[in-house]
């Protein structure tokens, strides 16, 4: 973890414009479980029920603001638009932009990973940080981060069509150009019941068009068919 001192996390605090008044509540949204396997430290604890508190908040902040800003949209464009600003691979780039990278404390095997197993970990990493901001600095202060790491991306997001279901859109094209609905394998699926990793691939009739990671089989089914868009470039 570069920056692991105390000077450090102050460094990455004036980033993110936050003051920790309980400074282990930040260290602890940077433990990943592994890395307490190999370093014990007396009151450290890993990060998962951290994330698992500010996956709320963040969620509860996201809708409301989706809520207030697209009054014309349907609850199903909104839980797209939602869903799409709150994904691994939306949270992991905001966690690589404001340096969450630097100061992640894992094993030296984690430490390693890198590309999709690194983009969980920062995108688990992030949400433990919003829940370490809520304990520590209440909502508003929470929301306030949300609102300057996160919801920036909206407008973007909704113009752009990002938000749109990459499987429903993968099919089409499918059948449109190939004349076959596609299918999804599990490849394999690995990990605790509590942190569990799916691969999937999509195919069209024999062909292994592309392959998807995610913490669910409906996300790595998502991610399988935007892979799949871009291999075939529709």
């Amino acid at each position: 973890m570069a920056g692991s001192d105390s000077n450090g996390l102050e460094s990455f605090e004036k980033r993110i414009s936050v003051s920790f008044d309980n400074e282990r509540l930040l260290r602890e949204a940077f433990t990943h479980r592994s890395y307490l396997n190999e370093n014990r430290e007396p009151g450290l604890a890993h990060n998962e029920r951290l994330e698992f508190l500010g996956d709320a908040v963040l969620e509860l902040v996201v809708t409301r603001h989706l809520f207030d800003t697209y009054p014309q949209s349907t609850e199903g464009d909104l839980t797209s638009y939602r869903s799409a600003l709150v994904n691994a691979q939306t949270l992991s780039e905001i966690a690589q932009e404001i340096g969450m990278n630097d100061y992640m404390l894992l094993s030296r095997g984690e430490a390693k990973d890198t590309g999709r197993a690194r983009q969980f970990l920062l995108a688990n990493a992030l949400e433990a940080l919003v829940g370490a901001i809520y304990l520590d600095q209440g909502y508003d202060a929470a929301a306030a981060f949300i609102g300057r790491s996160v919801l920036p991306r909206t407008e973007k997001m909704v113009a752009d069509q990002l938000w749109r279901d990459a499987k429903s859109l993968f099919q089409e094209k499918a059948q449109d150009e190939a004349g076959i609905t596609p299918a999804y394998q599990t490849i394999s699926e690995s990990g605790p019941d509590h942190d569990k990793k799916f691969v999937i691939g999509v195919y069209i009739g024999k062909e292994l068009v592309a392959k998807g990671e995610g913490k669910s089989k409906q996300e790595a089914e998502q991610e399988a068919a935007r892979k799949g868009l871009e291999a075939k470039g529709w």
